[in-house]
């Protein structure tokens, strides 16, 4: 390709700008209903964007701004949940006007002799990096979303409350699957360390339902409690569950105290009675 034609390539789509974002949106119907609509969700500004890498494709400019730009785009795009689909159309619809522009400027110019061989590789390249760079940074955001959700759902299948500098309860409510049983197991002896309590209730008053074997697995990781120095009180067994466990021969250590309710458990470990206070002086 001879010397300055990226130049006039890029001035001949600066100056056509508007037309070509025309021609891009009756090529894409799908994607002109939802130019405003993306613009107002996720501040994106598709026509500008397709601009942009538009310029980056005839000029050649790849490496850091051009990683950079498709890294910015695949963050706001799994921010805001927009479909890869959508984007995929969009970018091959922008690859396939320009070839369309450009062959209009060829004909125009009657540069018939200048081989497009090499433009062709240039533009296809950056676009395909610019694709590349943007499905790896859109992965790698849904990926840390993913984890962060999933460390979230720890939290909230095993949330222990803190009720004094002493005391905590862990309510369990819902089914007792085995990943709620895993992530039980993997954060009950860790808390205990972490905030140096001395009694963990443990109330099952929510439980819809648990199988024998996750329950043995509870049971095993409850008995654990006092190898951490930390007392272990059980609340709101349903009949249910009790008969369950009964029939399975399964019991708790005998050193696990046992309550009715939550409300008990806490009166007796929380509330000072009035006849436990000391008389006011007369």
């Amino acid at each position: 390709m001879k010397p300055g034609y990226q130049e006039t390539y890029a001035d001949y789509f600066s100056q056509r700008q508007e037309e070509f974002q025309e021609t891009l949106l009756s090529d894409a119907a799908q994607v002109r209903d939802k130019v405003n609509e993306v613009l107002l969700v996720g501040n994106i500004d598709l026509l500008d964007n397709a601009h942009k890498l538009v310029m980056y494709a005839l000029t050649g400019e790849d490496g850091e701004p051009l990683s950079s730009f498709a890294e910015k785009e695949g963050v706001a795009w799994a921010q805001h949940e927009l479909t890869l689909s959508f984007k995929l159309e969009w970018v091959q619809t922008i690859r396939r006007t320009m070839w369309r522009f450009l062959e209009t400027f060829q004909e125009a110019e009657g540069n018939s002799s200048i081989s497009f061989f090499e433009l062709e590789r240039q533009v296809n390249d950056i676009i395909d990096q610019f694709l590349n760079g943007f499905f790896l940074s859109y992965s790698r955001y849904k990926d840390a979303l993913l984890e962060a959700q999933q460390k979230m759902v720890e939290n909230l299948s095993a949330p222990i409350i803190p009720l004094s500098k002493a005391v905590c309860v862990l309510p369990l409510i819902g089914e007792l699957d085995e990943k709620r049983v895993a992530a039980i197991e993997k954060k009950i002896l860790p808390e205990i360390n972490r905030l140096q309590m001395e009694t963990l209730i443990i109330d099952f008053s929510g439980i819809a339902n648990i199988d024998s074997p996750s329950m043995n697995r509870v049971m095993t990781t409850i008995n654990g409690t006092y190898m951490m120095g930390c007392e272990c009180v059980i609340t709101g067994m349903r009949p249910e569950i009790v008969l369950t466990l009964t029939k399975e021969g399964l019991t708790f250590d005998s050193k696990i105290i046992t309550k009715g309710s939550l409300e008990q458990t806490v009166n007796d470990y929380l509330i000072v009675n009035d006849t436990d206070m000391p008389a006011e002086s007369s």
